[in-house]
C-alpha cells in the first residue's frame, strides 16, 4: 500500500467518532511523517482520579487511545494525581472540593484497572503528573503563567459565567489549564485527546508548546456520551449511567434499554468493533436484514465482554432473553434479608425497603420510582410512596424496579 493510502487509512480511524481534529492538516502531516520515518507519534490522554465510580462514558477517550495504539503509535496515559488536587473546572458551576492524597490514590487505582481493560498497558506509558508538577518552584510557576493572559483564561465559558454570576472562582482554578498544558510540554506530545468540554485545556497545551519552542500538538476532541435515556450526558446523578462495576446482567440490561438511534454512537465510542464492521451492521439494519434488537444485543455483548469477559456476556444475554423476552423471573435472584426488628409498629415503609435493598440510592429516588410506576411487588404495581407493609406481605415476595432489577425479600428474626 502506498504511503498516501496508509495516511488516509490512519486518518479514517483517527477521525472516526471525533468531533474535531484541530487542525486536520497538521494531523495528516504528522501521520505522514510518522509513516515515512517509522517513528510513532506520542499520543497523550490525561485523566484526573477525582471519583471512584466510573461509567462507560469515561471509557470513550480510552477507546480512542487504543485505536492509536493499534496504529502503532506511542500512547501515554497520564494519571493526574497532582491536577486532581484541584479538579478540572471545565463545565463546573462551583469550585470543586479539594481531595486528599489518600482519596486521589484510591481513585487512581480504579482508573488504572479500567485502562487495563481497554488498552495494552504493557506497551503504553503510564505516568503521574505529580512527577514533574510537584517539583516546580514558584519561579517555575511564574515563568509558565507568563505565557497566559487573564483575558484568554476568562474566554472560557464556565469561568466567565461564574464571574458574571458572582459565584466563587478560585485563583487556583486558573492554574489548571496551565498544569495540563505543561504535561504536553514535558511529554513532547504530538496529539492530545479529550472530550469536547476539554477543548480549552487541550488548546492551552498547544499554545504553551508553541510558546516554549516545541511543535504544537494536534487536538482531538470526542463527544460526551449520552446516557441510557438517549438525551442527557451520562451521569450517575441522573441515573442514566452504565457503571463499569455494574454486574454483567445489569450492565447488559441497561445497554438493551438505550434508544435504537444512539446505539451506533455507543458502538463507535465504547466498543472495540472496527468502524467498517459497525458501518456494515448499520447498513444491514437499515436494509431490514438485521433486527435492531439483535444489533443492540451485539452491542451489549461487546461491552459486557470488555469488562466481565465473554463467558459472562453470553450468560447475561441468555438471562436477558429468558427474563425479558419470555417474561420470566431470573433463575438466580439476589436475596434481601429484612430483620423483623426493622418493622416499626409491625410495618415497613416501602421507601425504606427500596433503599435498604439497593434498588434505590436514596429515599427521594425511591419516591420518584414509585410515583413513576417503576416498582412492583409480585407483579403488582406499587402506587403509593407512603405504603407500609407487614412482614407477611413481604416475606418471599419479589420486589422489582423497572425491567432490570429484582430482589427476593426474606424476613428473619423473631
Amino acid at each position: 500500500m502506498s504511503s498516501e493510502k496508509l495516511v488516509e487509512e490512519q486518518m479514517k480511524v483517527i477521525a472516526s467518532g471525533a468531533v474535531e481534529v484541530i487542525p486536520e492538516d497538521e494531523m495528516r502531516s504528522k501521520v505522514d511523517r510518522s509513516i515515512s520515518s517509522g517513528k510513532p507519534l506520542v499520543v497523550k490522554l490525561g485523566v484526573d482520579p477525582t471519583r471512584p465510580d466510573l461509567h462507560i462514558g469515561h471509557s470513550v477517550p480510552l477507546n480512542k487511545l487504543r485505536q492509536f495504539q493499534e496504529l502503532g503509535h506511542q500512547v501515554v496515559l497520564i494519571i493526574g494525581d497532582f491536577t486532581a488536587l484541584i479538579g478540572d473546572p471545565s463545565e463546573q458551576d462551583t469550585t470543586r472540593p479539594v481531595l486528599t492524597m489518600e482519596e486521589v490514590e484510591r481513585n487512581a487505582r480504579t482508573y488504572v484497572e479500567q485502562a487495563e481493560k481497554i488498552i495494552d498497558t504493557r506497551r503504553a506509558r503510564l505516568v503521574r503528573n505529580g512527577e514533574w508538577l510537584s517539583p516546580l518552584t514558584f519561579k517555575d510557576v511564574l515563568e509558565l503563567t507568563s505565557k497566559f493572559t487573564v483575558a484568554r483564561i476568562l474566554e472560557r465559558d464556565d469561568f466567565s459565567r461564574r464571574f458574571k454570576a458572582e459565584k466563587p472562582l478560585g485563583l487556583h482554578e486558573f492554574l489548571y489549564p496551565v498544569m495540563q498544558a505543561y504535561d504536553s510540554v514535558v511529554l513532547k506530545a504530538d496529539v492530545e485527546i479529550g472530550g469536547t468540554d476539554q477543548k480549552f485545556n487541550l488548546l492551552a497545551g498547544r499554545n504553551l508548546q508553541r510558546g516554549m519552542g516545541q511543535e504544537p500538538q494536534v487536538v482531538l476532541t470526542l463527544p460526551l456520551l449520552e446516557g441510557t435515556d438517549g438525551v442527557q450526558k451520562m451521569s450517575k446523578s441522573l441515573s442514566n449511567d452504565v457503571g463499569l462495576t455494574d454486574p454483567p446482567g445489569e450492565m447488559f440490561g441497561k445497554l438493551m434499554s438505550i434508544p435504537d438511534e444512539i446505539m451506533w454512537k455507543y458502538f463507535e465510542l465504547v466498543t472495540k468493533v472496527a468502524p467498517k464492521d459497525v458501518a456494515g451492521l448499520r447498513d444491514s439494519v437499515e436494509a431490514g436484514e438485521v433486527n435492531p434488537r439483535d444489533a443492540k444485543e451485539t452491542l451489549a455483548r461487546e461491552v459486557v465482554g470488555i469488562y466481565h469477559g465473554q463467558e459472562e456476556a453470553d450468560r447475561a444475554a441468555e438471562e436477558f432473553r429468558r427474563v425479558f423476552s419470555l417474561k420470566e423471573l431470573p433463575g438466580e435472584m439476589p436475596i434481601h434479608v429484612v430483620s423483623r426488628s426493622s418493622f416499626k409498629d409491625g410495618k415497613l415503609w416501602i421507601v425504606d425497603l427500596l433503599t435498604s435493598s439497593g434498588l434505590a440510592p436514596s429515599k427521594g429516588e425511591a419516591r420518584r420510582l414509585i410515583e413513576g410506576g417503576g416498582v412492583t411487588i409480585d407483579g403488582e404495581k406499587v402506587a403509593n410512596p407512603e405504603l407500609e407493609l407487614p412482614p407477611e406481605a413481604l416475606d418471599g415476595r419479589v420486589v422489582r424496579k423497572g425491567r432490570k432489577s429484582f430482589v427476593k425479600v426474606e424476613i428473619r428474626g423473631d
